[in-house]
């Protein structure tokens, strides 16, 4: 009995080798790269959707729409990207860096001036940043940040983008334009109104009209080099479920669908 209770030990042993590597191959975690705006939206979504894909887990890289279209062209193990703008997925898309087909619009949003939430400043439109007051002014680095593009085609159309250059305070992303704000070290700045949303030190004063800029689109698609492309599809498509749309509405982005 004690020869047959080891026997039986050690064909259980080794049967559970064979089968810990199959349900360990079962997980699949996804690198989702995307714009700095989106960053609290979707970490709230994140339980939701790992909760209906329990055998998924996203990681998220966030940062500027352009660094993450960089990364990406140099072989970040990326599944997933977001961009702020097209212009950074066409460049990809060129590349023959995405799957086409899973290219979509996804979200919309605007830019809306802010100030400090305690400033005493009267300021109730973009023109009004010209006047002496106004010493210093935040904007996303229009060459990688999408919103800082999007504040400097605003301000040039304004008549007033020369004028302004040098109050500026450059922002590595739109986070970074907020929470120079936020802190008090400039007395003006150019975001989303998505971003103006999350902070309770900030408070908008303009919102910039639409045909003043460029329209502000999120594009998300596959990366042609994951690991997964059957898993990133899955969460590519939850972002455009109506649970997540919902949340998305919430947090203050339009829906392009």
């Amino acid at each position: 009995m004690v020869v047959l209770g080891l026997l039986a030990a050690l064909l259980l042993s080794a049967a559970l080798r064979f089968l810990l590597p199959s349900t360990q191959a079962e997980s699949t975690t996804l690198l989702v790269a995307a714009a700095a705006s989106l960053q609290n939206v979707l970490e709230e979504l994140d339980p939701s959707f790992e909760r209906g894909n329990s055998g998924i887990t996203i990681n998220y890289n966030f940062a500027a729409s352009s660094p993450l279209q960089q990364q990406i062209e140099q072989g970040a193990p990326v599944d997933v990207f977001i961009s702020a703008a097209a212009a950074q997925m066409d460049a990809l898309q060129t590349r023959n860096l995405i799957l086409p087909e899973t290219r979509r619009n996804l979200l919309t949003n605007e830019l809306v001036l802010i100030v400090p939430s305690r400033s005493t400043l009267e300021l109730s439109t973009f023109q009004q940043m010209t006047e002496a007051s106004i010493k210093r002014i935040a904007i996303g680095e229009p060459r990688s940040v999408p919103a800082g593009r999007y504040a400097q085609e605003l301000l040039e159309n304004l008549g007033i983008l020369e004028s302004l250059r040098s109050k500026f305070v450059y922002g590595n992303s739109v986070r970074s334009v907020l929470g120079t704000v936020e802190s008090g070290d400039a007395d003006a700045g150019i975001v989303y109104a998505t971003d103006a949303r999350i902070s309770d030190r900030v408070r908008p004063v303009a919102t910039a009209p639409r045909n003043l800029h460029s329209p502000i689109v999120y594009p998300i698609a596959v990366i042609r080099s994951s690991r997964h492309p059957q898993a990133a599809r899955t969460y590519a498509d939850f972002l455009s479920s109506p649970a997540a749309q919902a949340g998305f509405r919430q947090a203050g982005f339009g829906i392009t669908q």
